[in-house]
């Protein structure tokens, strides 16, 4: 969905309903400023899961992955 600024400002309520089902593209004076999208913590939450199921569970912290990987990066 395309709206103006105005057209926003002037229905904020309108628009936070409709961005349940689609992104809200926000232009002014013709150009495209904002984009809209709705906020799914259900899809960051898998997300987050998704990636820490891809660490081994060896014990290791995600910091001590990180630094591991810098020093291999490096050879230090």
């Amino acid at each position: 969905m395309i709206v103006t600024s105005t057209e926003f400002k002037m229905n904020l309520g309108k628009y936070l309903d409709a961005v349940k089902m689609e992104d809200i593209i926000i232009f002014r004076n013709g150009k495209r400023v904002a984009k809209l999208v709705r906020d799914d913590e259900e899809d960051l939450v898998k997300m987050a899961e998704w990636l820490s199921g891809s660490l081994p569970n060896n014990g290791k912290s995600i910091e001590e992955y990180r630094d591991e990987r810098i020093r291999e990066r490096y050879e230090i």
